[in-house]
C-alpha cells in the first residue's frame, strides 16, 4: 500500500483528502463529539466539556436509586435547549452530501444529538453506538417516550415519571457508563467497517472502546484511514492522513458534492 505522508501542512492536507475521497469505492465516516461543537452541542472530555461539570451517572446507579434517576433527568432536562435547537453544521451536511453521492452508504456515530439524521440522512443509514438523547424509552417493555411528556410529568412531580404501560424506568435513548452496548449497532457498524475502502474517523478521540476499535479494524483490513480532529489521537501513527484542524472548515468544500 502507498504509505503516504500522514501529517501534512493544510493546504496539502486537503488536497488530499479530496484526493481520497474521490478515488475510494465505499467510504464510512465515523464521527464524535467534535464534528457537533460547532452547532453548540458540548462535547464530554476536553477542558469545559460535560464530564468536567457532572461526574457520570453510572448504569447500576440509574436503576438502584430513585435520586440518581432524578438526577439524571435534571441534567438532561436542564440540556434541552441545546438539544432541541442545535441544527447540522457543515461537518454533517457534508457527510450527507457524500451519502446522497452514494459514496457514504451510512455514518456510524458516537453522537447522540440526532444532527446526522437532521442533515437529511435516513434513520436507516445512521448507525447509533451511544444511542439517542431526542427521546426516552422504558428500560422494561421499550416503549418510546417523547421529551415533551417526560418534562411535564418530571415538572408536575418532582421526580422521574415510570412508564405507563409497565411501571418501568424511563430513560433517554442512550447508552450509559456500565449499559452494554447495542448489539445490533455494533454488529451493523463492524459489517460497514469491514466493507469499505476509506474510513474517516472525525470529531473522536479516539479513546472510548469498543467504539473506538473500528478504525483500527477498518486500517488491519485494509482501507486508507483519515483522522480529523482537534487535538491528537492515540492512533494517529497508523492514518495514511491526519489533520488536525477545524472540521467545519475542512469538510465545507464537500458541503455541495
Amino acid at each position: 500500500m502507498d504509505q503516504s505522508p500522514r501529517l501534512t501542512p493544510a493546504g496539502d492536507s486537503a488536497e488530499r483528502l479530496r484526493e481520497l475521497i474521490e478515488a475510494a469505492r465505499t467510504i464510512v465516516p465515523f464521527t464524535g463529539a467534535g464534528i457537533s461543537t460547532e452547532c453548540g452541542i458540548p462535547d464530554f472530555r476536553s477542558p469545559g466539556g460535560i464530564w468536567t461539570k457532572y461526574q457520570p451517572i453510572q448504569f447500576e446507579d440509574f436503576l438502584a436509586s430513585q435520586e440518581m434517576r432524578d438526577e439524571s433527568w435534571r441534567r438532561r432536562l436542564a440540556m434541552d435547549e441545546q438539544f432541541s435547537t442545535a441544527r447540522p453544521g457543515r461537518g454533517h451536511l457534508a457527510l450527507a452530501a457524500l451519502h446522497r453521492a452514494g459514496k457514504a452508504p451510512a455514518v456510524i456515530t458516537q453522537n447522540i444529538d440526532n444532527l446526522h439524521q437532521a442533515s437529511g440522512i435516513p434513520d436507516t443509514a445512521v448507525v447509533e453506538l451511544h444511542g439517542n438523547t431526542t427521546y426516552a424509552t422504558c428500560l422494561g417493555c421499550g416503549r418510546r417516550h417523547e421529551l415533551a411528556w417526560v418534562r411535564a410529568r418530571f415538572a408536575a412531580g418532582g421526580r422521574s415519571p415510570e412508564c405507563e404501560e409497565c411501571g418501568g424506568f424511563i430513560k433517554t435513548a442512550t447508552i450509559s457508563f456500565g449499559q452494554a452496548m447495542p448489539e445490533g449497532p455494533m454488529r451493523r457498524a463492524e459489517e460497514l467497517t469491514l466493507s469499505c475502502d476509506l474510513f474517516l474517523a472525525i470529531g473522536s478521540s479516539l479513546v472510548v472502546w469498543p467504539a473506538a476499535g473500528f478504525p483500527l479494524m477498518a486500517k488491519r483490513n485494509g482501507a486508507r484511514l483519515v483522522i480529523l480532529n482537534r487535538d491528537e489521537t492515540e492512533l494517529d501513527d497508523m492514518a495514511d492522513l491526519v489533520i488536525h484542524e477545524d472540521i467545519g472548515s475542512v469538510l465545507s468544500p464537500f458541503v455541495a458534492h
